[in-house]
């Protein structure tokens, strides 16, 4: 458990490192991208501060299997501590949980458990996820090992985190601690409390898709709405072109020959576009392009707006060498590969498989082998366009997801299928059924539809801002921010007055 220095290169060597990594989902690389970004530029305004004390680093000894005591392997949980506001041992203690990837020092430097420990004099405490980041087994990342991977596991490992953690730091056994996270990591924040309520008091759950789903086809839904959506630069005309523009990616590979020639160096496509899945790789690149521009719009990092994607697609109308909204889509193309600093937008389905199937651990990833087996073996998540009105195109379809699973893994299309269901009869899907939970989402965030976004009681609260893009109030703040999204973060700022006051009276009742 011993705390080392914090090395502040690491997250900045990473991402420049994404280049030369292995074929990776476009939607992980813009997150990683944004979440660096934020992370370094949020650091870089605290060690010009002075005097200001920096995040320490360190090291648990968690079980592989917490579930089988006669299992001895173990392998080692980074996490990070930043005490500078701690004030007292039965102060609350901020957990702030990783997710799906590598979980940097700025986690306990940025967001809501930073922004907030001042107010109550709280320790924060960043857990990086097992699998993800530095937190890999030595073994590798085989199926044999991939097993001790799930939600659950990761949930064992909070529970042990907190006991150790309180026995090293001498925590008071009456602090509260509260969770936060985003996206996946703010399902397992929920979840944490569901299932441990007697050792997590609370949990701030922020983009937290808490229902597995095997056919995402209402992510889509979300995507098409959000680019007519006008208070972010949407539109009719900017939705039909979107259409216009996939349209024409397909009608040139139909063409074949020179026409698909071209469209391979115009859209960064790397691998062939000979067969099927492999145009189907490309056309998935692309649909992940557009919707990420409204997965993470008008964050601090993100290479496309909603806005800008519709000026380009838009643009340029007097040009009659190609159609406008294909231009503008190659011109999408250039503007996120450059931003994440990559040369090819899609690979071949062959290569894509063949680097899913590396097991040695890939310090510069972002982990899309881990994440993959999760989504086949719990979450599903695999979003469509294959339902009536979606304006993309067809492919990928569902099958060809499904099948990837199978050609990594060797699991089975029901075998998945079975997974997901299993996923929500064990933690509840949108309804979890737990208490002293606030779920936050914004309205143009595609998962905000597997989310909870109404109140379920009086003790499980949600928020739903406005034109707020995917984990949007944990995103340093910004002169920029809209009214609707200060105001969400007033009001959970007031909800975990409500519910430390809570904690308050029962501290004072137990004497402490």
């Amino acid at each position: 458990m011993a705390i080392g220095p914090v090395l502040w290169l690491g997250p900045l060597l990473m991402v420049s490192l994404w280049g030369s990594s292995a074929p990776a989902s476009l939607l992980r690389r813009l997150g990683e991208h944004i979440q660096r970004f934020q992370e370094s530029s949020g650091l870089g305004l605290s060690l010009d501060q002075g005097g200001v004390a920096l995040p320490k680093e360190g090291w648990l000894v968690q079980p592989l299997d917490p579930f089988n005591a006669s299992d001895r392997r173990s392998f080692l949980q980074r996490y990070w501590v930043n005490d500078q506001h701690w004030t007292s041992q039965d102060g609350p203690v901020f957990l702030h949980l990783g997710g799906e990837g590598s979980l940097g020092p700025g986690s306990v430097m940025r967001g809501h458990p930073a922004t907030l420990a001042p107010v109550w004099g709280a320790l924060v405490i960043g857990l990086e996820h097992r699998f993800y980041g530095l937190s890999i087994p030595a073994e590798g990342l085989d199926v044999a090992q991939l097993r001790f991977l799930s939600s659950r596991h990761a949930l064992a490992d909070v529970v042990s985190a907190r006991l150790a953690l309180s026995r090293l730091f001498n925590v008071s056994f009456s602090s509260p601690w509260l969770c936060f996270g985003g996206s996946y990591a703010g399902s397992l924040a929920a979840w944490a409390r569901m299932k441990f309520p007697h050792l997590i008091f609370a949990s701030v759950a922020s983009s937290a898709p808490v229902r597995a789903i095997l056919d995402f086809s209402e992510y889509n839904d979300v995507v098409s709405r959000s680019l007519m959506n006008t208070a972010i630069g949407g539109s009719p005309e900017c939705r039909a072109a979107a259409s216009a523009a996939f349209a024409e990616v397909e009608r040139r590979l139909r063409a074949g020959g020179s026409a698909q020639a071209a469209l391979r160096a115009e859209l960064g496509a790397c691998g062939s576009l000979g067969r099927a899945a492999d145009q189907a790789e490309l056309l998935g690149a692309l649909q992940a392009l557009v919707g990420g521009a409204v997965q993470y719009d008008g964050q601090a990092g993100a290479p496309l707006s909603v806005r800008q994607l519709c000026g380009l697609l838009l643009g340029d109308r007097d040009n009659c060498s190609s159609p406008a909204p294909y231009r503008g889509l190659r011109r999408a193309v250039q503007v996120v590969t450059h931003s994440l600093g990559q040369k090819c937008l899609s690979f071949s389905r062959a290569e894509t498989v063949a680097q899913l199937k590396v097991t040695e651990p890939q310090v510069a990833g972002v982990g899309d082998r881990q994440w993959l087996y999760q989504t086949c073996t719990e979450f599903g998540y695999y979003v469509t366009c294959e339902v009536p009105g979606c304006p993309f195109s067809q492919l990928p379809a569902l099958p060809s997801k499904l099948e990837l699973c199978e050609q990594v893994f060797g699991f089975s299309a029901s075998s998945i299928a079975q997974a997901v269901s299993q996923t929500n009869s064990y933690y509840g899907g949108q309804t979890p059924g737990a208490t002293q939970v606030l779920f936050v989402n914004g309205d143009i965030d595609p998962w905000h539809v597997l989310s909870i976004t109404q109140p379920l009681g009086p003790s499980e609260s949600a928020l739903l801002i406005p034109s707020a893009s995917h984990c949007l109030d944990m995103a340093p703040e910004r002169p920029s921010d809209s009214p609707s999204l200060r105001l969400a973060r007033q009001n959970i700022f007031q909800q975990l007055q409500t519910w430390l006051g809570l904690a308050k009276k029962s501290q004072v009742r137990g004497g402490v």
